[in-house]
């Protein structure tokens, strides 16, 4: 019997973009399965004319928080409270 050895297995089997990215249809969210082509330090990616942030941390790292609602990279996710703010400072209340 001859063992060949296989490819690592993928989280997801297919429709990975050409950067090996995808939205998560469970969590809305956008994540990559291996290097991006482009700036691998680029913490936004460009999708369809707009700007999306994984996460707040991604958003102030890019110097775009607070982001308002209408404006590029806003997403309900990033806006806890729902107040059309996403990514707004933590105010102790």
């Amino acid at each position: 019997m001859l063992a060949l050895p296989s490819p690592p297995a993928q989280a997801h089997p297919g429709g990975l973009n050409a950067e090996g990215c995808h939205n998560n249809r469970q969590s809305g969210g956008y994540h990559c399965h291996r290097n991006r082509r482009s700036s691998p330090q680029a913490p936004t990616a460009q999708l369809r004319g707009g700007v999306y942030f994984a996460n707040c941390d991604a958003a102030r790292a890019a110097r775009a928080a607070p982001i308002l609602r209408g404006q590029p990279g806003y997403r309900p996710a990033l806006d806890r409270d729902n107040d059309g703010v996403a990514c707004e400072p933590y105010r102790g209340r």
